[in-house]
C-alpha cells in the first residue's frame, strides 16, 4: 500500500507511513521465516523411540540435544504434525506399550524358557503366588514354586 502510494504521488517513504498510520520499520521489515524440517524429523525419532513421551520430555531432550526454539514454538509443531498423545493408558496397561516382540522362535525344546509370577485367592480370602517355568517350544510347565508371599 505503502508503495503504491509513494509510486502515484512521488513523496518519500516517511510521508507515506505516516499518511497510512504506519511506522516506517514496518515497511522495511522483511519476515524471516523458520524452518522446522529439521526440528520436525528430530521429534519423530524421538517419538518412534519413546512411545510414551509427551511433549514436555520430547521438549526436554530437545534442549539438551541444543535446540534454541522455545517451548511455545516446539508445542506448535508437535501439535500440528499430530505428535501428540491421544489416550492415557491404565496403571494396570502401562508396561504393555514399553514391551518388546520376543525375537527368535525355539526350535526345539529347552531352547527357551519363560517364568511369570502368578497369583490367585482361596475361599477363605488368603491370597497364593505362584512362580511358574515354562518350556517356551512345547508350552509344558517345568517348575511351579508356590508361597503365600
Amino acid at each position: 500500500m505503502v508503495c503504491n502510494i509513494r509510486i502515484e504521488y512521488n513523496i518519500s517513504i516517511n510521508r507515506c507511513a505516516s499518511l497510512v498510520l504506519l511506522h516506517k520499520t514496518v515497511f522495511y521489515y522483511k519476515a524471516h521465516g523458520t524452518n522446522d524440517e529439521f526440528l520436525l524429523m528430530r521429534m519423530n525419532e524421538i517419538a518412534a523411540t519413546r512411545v510414551r513421551y509427551g511433549f514436555s520430555r520430547i521438549y526436554i531432550l530437545l534442549r539438551r540435544e541444543d535446540f534454541m526454539d522455545n517451548h511455545k514454538h516446539v508445542y506448535k509443531v508437535y501439535c500440528d504434525k499430530g505428535l501428540n498423545l491421544s489416550f492415557k493408558r491404565s496403571k494396570r496397561n502401562r508396561s504393555a506399550a514399553q514391551r518388546q516382540p520376543i525375537e527368535g522362535n525355539a526350535y526345539s525344546l529347552h531352547d527357551c524358557w519363560s517364568m511369570d509370577f502368578v497369583s490367585d485367592q482361596l475361599y477363605n480370602g488368603s491370597r497364593f503366588m505362584g512362580l511358574t517355568v515354562v518350556d517356551y517350544y512345547s508350552r509344558k510347565c517345568l517348575a511351579i514354586h508356590a508361597g503365600s508371599s
